[in-house]
């Protein structure tokens, strides 16, 4: 478990205006390109990492490729007008100010991609929290393999309940140097980032091993995960994929060891902080045959769901027809599984199409419509995250959602990939 995280070489802007430099993750507000427009007007000229990376937005619109080529051009361009200055050895303690006023701590540092496996079957330290979709690994892929640098989006949760972790460097933030303190765009809120180099990083990184032996001794034989990929999935599973490609491109041992491209830029956040939430993602079936949907559902669950453990309900909705069944026996990752195999077969025999919404009165309001049917999900639990990761793998997709659009990770911090 010793040194799945380490300091890296940081690159931070120089003089830019971090307002615009500063932009959301590039897998959201995926239909809506307006967003993107706009915020493109806003950077206009100016230095950003939105000319460091492709909104899935405007996938069907931009041939991938020459995307990828222009971005790592901009990228050497950055790097060769001096756009990027270095924070050698260090990590970044970050607090970030969400739209509602709650503060999610991080820590920026670097992972290393041999403590990662995002296949199904992975009995790493790191995990993936949800199934990869192959087609969307390509793009991702494209941009890496080439590019003089990185930048993360890519959120790393761990189960920390006593904050052994990021409390003493809350407690302690006043002695750190301030590397940025600004307000994002597009109302994403505050984010202020400090310097832990030195010593300080040393105890900061003792403090997240010490933690992952923790995780080991307490789940004994359960194939432990000690920290797994909230935000960024597909990102760092293309991370996996071009650093797989490099291990068998015929490098020397010694400078495979040390390459760059073996650790990947991602912040380290605690799924006990109030500022992360998560909220269940909803199966809404439109323009379907909705008169046999309850009936279809209950006979599905009775078939499933009645070993003995914990227990979750789920609220069935045909029209103005409610009910609501309990679940035993299952992870939660294996209940919203079964409910998206359920919809797409029911969609698939009676017709119709499936929307994944996030809000109760909004599935409720949506599954009421003629036509309409839901199966509204369970708010998932915090302890039930790695609980169901170990034990049924990677949840399916759209399982849950942490925050909202506004909430997620915006990239800042770079960092280099290719020997120098």
């Amino acid at each position: 478990m010793n040194g799945i995280f380490r300091t890296a070489d940081i690159l931070v802007p120089a003089g830019c205006d971090m307002a615009k430099w500063s932009v959301v993750a590039c897998d959201q507000f995926s239909s809506q390109p307006g967003y993107w427009d706009a915020l493109d007007g806003y950077v206009g000229e100016a230095p950003s990492t939105l000319r460091l990376m492709l909104p899935e937005a405007y996938l069907d619109r931009r041939d991938p490729l020459a995307e990828a080529r222009t971005i790592n051009a901009t990228m050497r361009r950055y790097l060769d007008a001096g756009v990027l200055r270095a924070l050698p050895d260090s990590c970044i303690y970050l607090e970030r100010t969400l739209p509602d006023g709650q503060v999610r701590r991080g820590i920026v540092a670097a992972l290393d991609l041999e403590a990662y496996d995002y296949t199904a079957a992975s009995a790493s330290p790191v995990r993936a929290t949800e199934g990869t979709v192959p087609d969307r690994l390509p793009p991702r892929v494209r941009v890496r393999r080439d590019a003089p640098l990185e930048m993360p989006h890519i959120m790393v949760l761990m189960d920390d309940e006593r904050d052994d972790v990021l409390g003493p460097l809350e407690a302690g933030r006043s002695a750190l140097p301030t590397v940025y303190d600004f307000s994002l765009n597009c109302g994403g809120g505050h984010l202020h980032g400090r310097l832990v180099s030195g010593d300080d990083a040393a105890a900061l990184l003792r403090e997240v091993d010490a933690y992952a032996r923790s995780i080991c001794e307490r789940r004994a034989g359960a194939a432990p995960a000690a920290f797994a990929i909230g935000d960024g999935n597909h990102s760092l599973a293309a991370a996996k994929n071009c650093w797989e490609e490099l291990k068998k491109s015929g490098l020397p041992p010694e400078r495979l060891e040390r390459h760059p491209a073996r650790f990947s830029l991602v912040e380290l956040v605690n799924i006990h902080d109030d500022a992360i939430r998560f909220e269940p993602i909803h199966r809404v079936l439109f323009e379907t045959g909705a008169q046999g949907f309850l009936d279809a559902a209950k006979a599905f669950w009775s078939e499933r769901g009645r070993a003995s453990g914990s227990v979750h309900t789920l609220r069935l909705l045909a029209g103005q027809r409610e009910e609501r069944i309990a679940v035993g026996g299952m992870t939660i990752g294996q209940i919203i599984g079964a409910a998206e195999d359920f919809c797409q077969g029911y969609a698939a025999a009676h017709g119709g199409r499936i929307d994944y919404i996030h809000n109760d009165d909004t599935a409720l309001e949506m599954g009421g419509r003629p036509g309409g049917a839901a199966i509204l999900l369970p708010k998932m639990e915090k302890h039930e995250l790695f609980a169901s990761i170990v034990r049924s793998g990677p949840f399916p997709k759209k399982s849950f959602s942490i925050g909202h659009a506004e909430d997620k990770r915006y990239y800042l911090e770079c960092r280099r990939i290719q020997e120098s």
